[in-house]
């Protein structure tokens, strides 16, 4: 028997919220030298360069700083995701005449991932907009583009709303939407392409293919999403950390700023720790979130 389907949104937010927790811990400071490196790429020869950097100058907290956003970002992200994402298998169902309840093909799943990133990034835009300008921060008062003092999540809210009011929380917003909506599209079709593979492998159910291969399957997910997506991505953390100065151009003319005057190569900056952190991180997503949910559910049936 199906739960109602407010017990099963319930049941999908609350894993996605667990999912997305175990997302941060596990990949936070590769997170930050991605930033770091997407807006300041002529600062840094390479990942490892601003690794250490950051660990000399800042200490093991700077590798963390913006966990606190990284965290409300992930766990309000994943948890509006994953809710939506089940609600848009039911859409995709009745616009595929696909039988309620019955099993969904993995390129419908990707479409119903693809719809549902468009309701996580209403959440996740305010939330990493201030994760990004706290893992910049030590670059923007070394380079002198603001003032020091800025170096908590409460200074950085506050600014925001003194200088732009509350919309400017969603400065970034059409490049999230742009990256997320091709790249959620990827990212479920990776994951559940892969899952079907060790499945007919290992002649098991999607549920029963263990902990190795549910970690993989996250990780080549989000290896696709990052793959494809990341250009937009960079874009949208310059916009993002430059507002800080003053109000900046949207993503087309910022995109053909950086390509005109840094060249393609810059908007992949960062790529390499996006890529080392993808695995671990969305292996820990995927299996937090699946473990979660089969759990909640076995006590429902219950």
């Amino acid at each position: 028997m199906a739960p109602h389907p407010v017990v099963q949104a319930a049941i999908d937010l609350s894993a996605g919220a667990i999912g997305g927790t175990a997302c941060v811990i596990s990949g936070q400071p590769l997170d930050t030298a991605k930033v770091k490196m997407q807006t300041f790429p002529s600062l840094y020869r390479g990942f490892v360069h601003c690794f250490i950097s950051t660990y000399r100058q800042e200490g093991l907290r700077g590798l963390y700083q913006g966990t606190t956003p990284a965290l409300v970002a992930n766990i309000a992200e994943n948890s509006v995701l994953f809710m939506s994402y089940g609600f848009c298998q039911e859409v995709v169902r009745i616009v595929s005449r696909v039988p309620s309840g019955a099993a969904l093909s993995d390129m419908q799943k990707a479409c119903a991932g693809s719809v549902a990133s468009i309701f996580s990034s209403l959440v996740l835009c305010p939330t990493e907009l201030v994760k990004c300008r706290l893992q910049a921060m030590h670059e923007m008062e070394a380079s002198g583009k603001i003032a020091s003092g800025q170096n908590t999540v409460w200074s950085v809210v506050r600014t925001v709303m003194r200088n732009d009011g509350p919309l400017g929380f969603f400065q970034g917003l059409t490049t999230t939407i742009a990256r997320e909506v091709p790249g959620y599209f990827c990212f479920f079709g990776a994951y559940e392409l892969s899952r079907s593979a060790f499945s007919e492998y290992m002649g098991k159910s999607k549920d029963d293919i263990g902990v190795v291969p549910t970690m993989f399957s996250g990780g080549f997910g989000g290896a696709c999403l990052w793959l494809v997506v990341y250009p937009m991505d960079c874009v949208k953390s310059r916009i993002q950390v430059l507002s800080m100065t003053g109000r900046q151009a949207g993503f087309l003319k910022t995109f053909m700023g950086i390509m005109r005057t840094e060249g393609v190569k810059a908007l992949y900056s960062g790529l390499t720790p996006t890529m080392i952190r993808t695995f671990p991180a969305n292996g820990a997503l995927f299996l937090a979130y699946e473990a979660s949910r089969k759990m909640m559910m076995k006590q429902f049936d219950s």
